[in-house]
């Protein structure tokens, strides 16, 4: 599989999840053919005014174009978050 750079400007408005590759997510919303509480994985991550994210889920789905309205962190990329917003 080919991984992309994130391009130098693409960077997250404060309210936005800043996510990297390979960092894994959970839906927090029901999906075509992914169900709320699905894991998956960050496989790009694009956009200078709307950072969005493709995601490979656990069940084989791959989806694109998702934001914190549908994904949330957990493991280590909740805690480097969480992290990077207590120092804030």
């Amino acid at each position: 599989m080919e991984f992309w750079k994130p391009h130098a400007l693409a960077t997250p408005h404060p309210d936005q999840l800043d996510l990297r590759m390979n960092d894994k997510v959970r839906t927090i919303v029901d999906m075509h053919g992914v169900p709320a509480g699905t894991e998956g994985k960050v496989i790009l991550a694009n956009g200078f005014n709307w950072q969005r994210y493709r995601v490979l889920f656990e069940n084989g789905a791959e989806v694109g174009d998702l934001d914190k309205r549908q994904i949330e962190p957990i493991g280590k990329a909740a805690k480097r978050l969480a992290k990077a917003a207590a120092k804030k």
